[in-house]
């Protein structure tokens, strides 16, 4: 029962109000969360390049109403890009398109991220579209089609595995050559759309694993990049052991080497993980989100585990 609790708080206008008034909480955030300026983001990516990681940069922010708000959103992903190309970071950049003004208007968002994507493969820097809630997924896929229709190519998405519709909309994009990164997905849907049970999400979560590495083998196995610019094909979003394993077992199987599966995972969550997995020669990327907007993100991450909840709490005891 906690976690629909905690997906309906974090689009609560009135929570939001209550708890970013918080000290501790703020505090609590910055396991997740890599400070609120780009500078220390780029900080954060550089630690992480050191020890053999790469990155993707989240400006954190959803759910512009303005389309001046959507503007300033775009120029701000501009002056990112910028940062990662003179930094020399092994990053690229992930964004949602609430964020670019999918709420208001769909050719004003079209027309922003179509600047980002520029700008991205000006420098080489290759950028993700987050996938929200069930309500933006066909004009999400519609804005990437777009895209790709004008031969802008540095750009993917992401699938999440707990809607019915992510089979028919991953076969479809795979055959398009789509980069896909496929996570379970962090949104409340109803049991008519989505897989209520955790069991049906991880039974559809390797089907769609298997679907992927199959086509990475029949289109060409590419690894990520030696930058950590490009990300490999075939993109895990997922720390789950258990389909880790399942991954890792399914790849050996039909012959994919360690360097074409990329393993992707949130900033402050398994650190111990991502680095076993960079040892064992498998690209790992980190999901490296800043900014001031930290509310929703952070209230999504403690609806995902319960170990998060109680280190919210401990922050709570100690504040």
């Amino acid at each position: 029962m906690l976690r629909p609790v905690l997906l309906y708080l974090s689009k609560a206008v009135w929570a939001r109000r209550v708890v970013t008034g918080w000290g501790f909480a703020r505090r609590a955030s910055s396991r997740f969360v890599a400070g609120e300026s780009l500078e220390a983001a780029i900080g954060a990516v550089q630690t992480l390049g050191a020890r053999g990681l790469n990155a993707t940069l989240d400006h954190l922010g959803e759910q512009v109403t303005t389309a001046a708000e959507a503007r300033a959103a775009a120029g701000d992903y501009l002056v990112i890009l910028d940062r990662i190309c003179a930094a020399g970071v092994r990053s690229n950049a992930s964004l949602k398109l609430s964020q670019l003004g999918l709420g208001v208007d769909t050719e004003l968002c079209r027309d922003n991220l179509r600047q980002i994507v520029r700008k991205g493969a000006e420098c080489g820097i290759f950028i993700r579209i987050d996938m929200e809630d069930s309500a933006t997924v066909d004009r999400t896929l519609d804005i990437y089609r777009s895209l790709a229709a004008e031969r802008l190519t540095d750009v993917g998405l992401v699938l999440q595995a707990y809607l019915f519709r992510t089979e028919d909309d991953l076969r479809s994009l795979l055959a398009e050559g789509a980069r896909i990164r496929l996570c379970k997905g962090a949104y409340q849907e109803p049991p008519t759309i989505a897989f209520a049970k955790k069991a049906d999400v991880d039974r559809n979560y390797d089907r769609l694993t298997s679907m992927m590495i199959a086509a990475s083998l029949q289109t060409g196995s590419e690894p990520s990049s030696a930058d950590g610019r490009l990300p490999a094909r075939t993109a895990l979003a997922t720390h789950d052991p258990r389909r880790i394993e399942f991954a890792r077992q399914e790849a050996a199987r039909l012959g994919l080497p360690p360097r074409a599966l990329e393993f992707q995972m949130l900033y402050g969550i398994r650190a111990d993980l991502q680095h076993a997995l960079g040892a064992e020669g498998y690209p790992v990327r980190i999901y490296v989100p800043y900014g001031t907007e930290w509310y929703p993100y952070y209230i999504r991450r403690l609806a995902e585990r319960p170990a998060n909840v109680w280190f919210f709490l401990s922050n709570l005891i100690r504040g």
